[in-house]
Protein backbone atom coordinates (compact mmCIF):
# COMPACT_ATOMS: atom_id res chain seq x y z
CA UNK A 1 0.00 0.00 0.00
CA UNK A 2 2.76 2.32 1.04
CA UNK A 3 4.05 1.61 -2.29
CA UNK A 4 1.92 2.24 -4.47
CA UNK A 5 1.46 5.91 -2.33
CA UNK A 6 4.85 6.41 -3.68
CA UNK A 7 4.34 5.54 -6.91
CA UNK A 8 1.53 7.67 -7.36
CA UNK A 9 3.78 10.33 -5.71
CA UNK A 10 6.74 9.81 -8.27
CA UNK A 11 4.12 9.87 -10.91
CA UNK A 12 2.56 13.27 -10.20
CA UNK A 13 6.07 15.28 -9.46
CA UNK A 14 6.95 13.79 -13.27
CA UNK A 15 3.52 14.96 -14.72
CA UNK A 16 4.24 18.42 -12.79
CA UNK A 17 7.60 18.64 -14.01
CA UNK A 18 6.82 17.95 -17.70
CA UNK A 19 4.03 20.35 -17.15
CA UNK A 20 6.47 22.64 -16.03
CA UNK A 21 8.62 22.56 -18.72
CA UNK A 22 5.75 22.79 -21.28
CA UNK A 23 4.68 25.96 -20.13
CA UNK A 24 8.52 27.64 -19.70
CA UNK A 25 8.75 26.86 -23.29
CA UNK A 26 5.52 27.88 -24.31
CA UNK A 27 6.40 31.47 -22.93
CA UNK A 28 9.95 31.53 -24.27
CA UNK A 29 9.61 29.36 -28.14
CA UNK A 30 5.81 30.00 -28.38
CA UNK A 31 3.01 27.25 -28.19
CA UNK A 32 2.86 26.61 -32.18
CA UNK A 33 6.48 26.28 -32.38
CA UNK A 34 6.54 23.85 -29.28
CA UNK A 35 7.01 20.64 -30.12
CA UNK A 36 6.56 17.22 -27.93
CA UNK A 37 10.32 16.53 -28.39
CA UNK A 38 10.86 19.81 -27.05
CA UNK A 39 9.62 19.26 -23.80
CA UNK A 40 10.59 15.98 -23.46
CA UNK A 41 13.65 17.06 -23.99
CA UNK A 42 13.89 19.99 -21.65
CA UNK A 43 12.75 17.17 -19.02
CA UNK A 44 15.31 14.69 -20.19
CA UNK A 45 12.66 11.82 -20.46
CA UNK A 46 11.28 9.79 -23.16
CA UNK A 47 8.45 10.01 -25.61
CA UNK A 48 7.07 6.99 -24.56
CA UNK A 49 7.12 8.35 -20.92
CA UNK A 50 5.62 11.49 -21.67
CA UNK A 51 2.28 9.76 -23.79
CA UNK A 52 2.01 7.60 -20.63
CA UNK A 53 0.81 11.42 -18.90
CA UNK A 54 -0.51 13.05 -21.32
CA UNK A 55 -2.70 12.26 -24.87
CA UNK A 56 -1.46 14.53 -27.51
CA UNK A 57 -0.17 18.11 -26.88
CA UNK A 58 -3.34 19.53 -26.96
CA UNK A 59 -3.25 17.59 -23.64
CA UNK A 60 -0.83 18.97 -21.93
CA UNK A 61 -1.93 22.39 -23.30
CA UNK A 62 -4.80 22.43 -21.60
CA UNK A 63 -2.70 21.61 -18.82
CA UNK A 64 -0.85 24.35 -18.56
CA UNK A 65 -4.17 26.35 -19.53
CA UNK A 66 -5.00 25.06 -15.56
CA UNK A 67 -1.72 26.05 -14.03
CA UNK A 68 -2.84 30.02 -15.40
CA UNK A 69 -6.21 30.19 -13.78
CA UNK A 70 -5.07 28.17 -10.45
CA UNK A 71 -2.46 31.07 -10.02
CA UNK A 72 -5.65 33.79 -11.16
CA UNK A 73 -7.98 32.26 -8.64
CA UNK A 74 -5.17 32.14 -5.86
CA UNK A 75 -4.70 35.68 -7.02
CA UNK A 76 -8.59 36.26 -6.51
CA UNK A 77 -8.74 34.54 -3.10
CA UNK A 78 -6.26 36.99 -1.84
CA UNK A 79 -8.14 39.85 -3.41
CA UNK A 80 -11.44 38.78 -1.54
CA UNK A 81 -9.50 38.59 1.19
CA UNK A 82 -8.26 41.91 1.76
CA UNK A 83 -10.97 43.68 0.35
CA UNK A 84 -11.93 46.86 2.49
CA UNK A 85 -15.37 45.96 4.02
CA UNK A 86 -18.01 48.16 2.40
CA UNK A 87 -16.11 49.63 -0.18
CA UNK A 88 -17.37 48.35 -3.56
CA UNK A 89 -15.85 50.64 -5.60
CA UNK A 90 -12.41 49.90 -4.23
CA UNK A 91 -12.86 46.06 -4.17
CA UNK A 92 -14.05 46.49 -8.12
CA UNK A 93 -10.80 48.75 -9.11
CA UNK A 94 -8.34 46.27 -7.67
CA UNK A 95 -10.45 43.28 -9.17
CA UNK A 96 -9.95 44.89 -12.79
CA UNK A 97 -6.32 45.87 -11.81
CA UNK A 98 -5.70 41.70 -11.52
CA UNK A 99 -7.88 40.95 -14.03
CA UNK A 100 -5.88 43.38 -16.45
CA UNK A 101 -2.61 42.08 -15.00
CA UNK A 102 -3.21 38.63 -14.71
CA UNK A 103 -4.26 37.83 -18.42
CA UNK A 104 -2.50 40.00 -20.76
CA UNK A 105 0.43 41.56 -19.11
CA UNK A 106 2.24 38.56 -17.80
CA UNK A 107 4.29 35.94 -20.06
CA UNK A 108 5.24 36.34 -24.06
CA UNK A 109 2.55 33.27 -24.10
CA UNK A 110 -0.48 35.08 -23.15
CA UNK A 111 0.38 38.36 -24.60
CA UNK A 112 0.81 35.57 -27.64
CA UNK A 113 -2.93 34.42 -27.03
CA UNK A 114 -4.03 38.44 -26.62
CA UNK A 115 -2.57 39.31 -29.92
CA UNK A 116 -4.20 36.25 -32.12
CA UNK A 117 -1.54 34.28 -31.94
CA UNK A 118 -4.01 31.39 -32.07
CA UNK A 119 -7.80 31.96 -32.54
CA UNK A 120 -8.51 28.28 -31.37
CA UNK A 121 -6.35 28.46 -27.74
CA UNK A 122 -7.32 31.89 -27.22
CA UNK A 123 -11.13 30.59 -27.00
CA UNK A 124 -10.15 27.46 -25.20
CA UNK A 125 -8.54 29.91 -22.48
CA UNK A 126 -10.93 32.22 -22.30
CA UNK A 127 -13.70 30.05 -22.06
CA UNK A 128 -11.93 28.13 -19.04
CA UNK A 129 -11.00 31.63 -17.47
CA UNK A 130 -14.45 33.19 -17.41
CA UNK A 131 -16.08 29.66 -16.16
CA UNK A 132 -13.46 29.58 -13.23
CA UNK A 133 -13.37 33.18 -12.24
CA UNK A 134 -17.70 33.63 -12.49
CA UNK A 135 -17.68 30.36 -10.64
CA UNK A 136 -15.37 31.55 -7.81
CA UNK A 137 -17.57 35.14 -7.40
CA UNK A 138 -20.25 33.50 -7.44
CA UNK A 139 -19.67 31.03 -4.95
CA UNK A 140 -17.58 33.99 -2.69
CA UNK A 141 -18.10 37.61 -3.07
CA UNK A 142 -21.57 37.43 -4.43
CA UNK A 143 -22.90 35.49 -1.03
CA UNK A 144 -21.05 38.38 1.24
CA UNK A 145 -22.66 40.96 -0.91
CA UNK A 146 -25.68 39.74 -0.48
CA UNK A 147 -25.64 39.88 3.23
CA UNK A 148 -25.41 44.18 2.65
CA UNK A 149 -26.99 44.65 -0.86
CA UNK A 150 -30.16 43.59 -2.95
CA UNK A 151 -29.27 41.48 -5.98
CA UNK A 152 -29.87 43.35 -8.89
CA UNK A 153 -29.33 40.84 -11.72
CA UNK A 154 -30.90 37.07 -12.46
CA UNK A 155 -29.06 34.36 -13.85
CA UNK A 156 -25.89 35.35 -11.65
CA UNK A 157 -23.20 32.49 -12.73
CA UNK A 158 -24.38 33.82 -16.66
CA UNK A 159 -23.68 37.37 -16.39
CA UNK A 160 -20.50 37.27 -14.46
CA UNK A 161 -19.34 34.64 -17.70
CA UNK A 162 -20.94 37.12 -20.02
CA UNK A 163 -19.30 39.92 -18.28
CA UNK A 164 -15.58 38.59 -18.10
CA UNK A 165 -15.51 37.27 -22.14
CA UNK A 166 -16.58 40.68 -22.92
CA UNK A 167 -13.87 42.87 -20.85
CA UNK A 168 -11.02 40.27 -22.71
CA UNK A 169 -12.17 40.83 -25.80
CA UNK A 170 -12.12 44.58 -25.39
CA UNK A 171 -9.29 44.54 -23.49
CA UNK A 172 -7.95 42.22 -26.51
CA UNK A 173 -8.90 44.69 -29.13
CA UNK A 174 -8.43 47.83 -27.28
CA UNK A 175 -5.90 47.75 -25.15
CA UNK A 176 -5.35 51.15 -24.10
CA UNK A 177 -8.59 51.17 -22.84
CA UNK A 178 -8.73 53.12 -19.25
CA UNK A 179 -9.77 51.22 -15.76
CA UNK A 180 -12.19 53.83 -15.36
CA UNK A 181 -14.12 52.74 -18.22
CA UNK A 182 -13.61 49.21 -17.26
CA UNK A 183 -14.67 49.84 -13.89
CA UNK A 184 -17.90 51.58 -15.34
CA UNK A 185 -18.75 48.77 -17.58
CA UNK A 186 -18.79 46.38 -14.78
CA UNK A 187 -21.18 48.54 -12.39
CA UNK A 188 -23.44 48.74 -15.18
CA UNK A 189 -23.61 45.23 -15.97
CA UNK A 190 -23.93 43.80 -12.64
CA UNK A 191 -25.75 46.89 -11.63
CA UNK A 192 -23.60 47.16 -8.18
CA UNK A 193 -24.60 49.73 -5.77
CA UNK A 194 -21.60 51.69 -4.51
CA UNK A 195 -23.38 54.46 -3.04
CA UNK A 196 -25.62 53.44 -0.29
CA UNK A 197 -24.74 52.70 3.39
CA UNK A 198 -23.85 49.50 3.65
CA UNK A 199 -26.33 47.76 6.27
CA UNK A 200 -26.95 43.89 6.90
CA UNK A 201 -30.65 42.69 5.10
CA UNK A 202 -32.58 39.81 6.52
CA UNK A 203 -31.91 35.98 5.73
CA UNK A 204 -35.05 36.22 3.24
CA UNK A 205 -33.85 38.97 1.94
CA UNK A 206 -29.97 37.74 1.06
CA UNK A 207 -31.50 34.49 -0.48
CA UNK A 208 -34.06 35.91 -2.55
CA UNK A 209 -31.27 36.20 -5.53
CA UNK A 210 -30.61 32.31 -4.99
CA UNK A 211 -34.58 31.55 -6.21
Amino acid sequence: MQEGKGSATVAGGRRSQIIAAARELYETKGQSRTTVKDITDQVGVTRSLFYRYFQDKDDITNQVFETYVDEFIEGLRKWNAQREFGNVEKALEDLLCIFRTAIFNGDSFRRGLASYENTALYLSFTNRVADRIARYIVDSTVKEYALYHTIEIEHVYETFYLLIIGLIALIRTHPDISDETLKQLAAQTLHLDMTKPVQPRSTTEQNDWTK
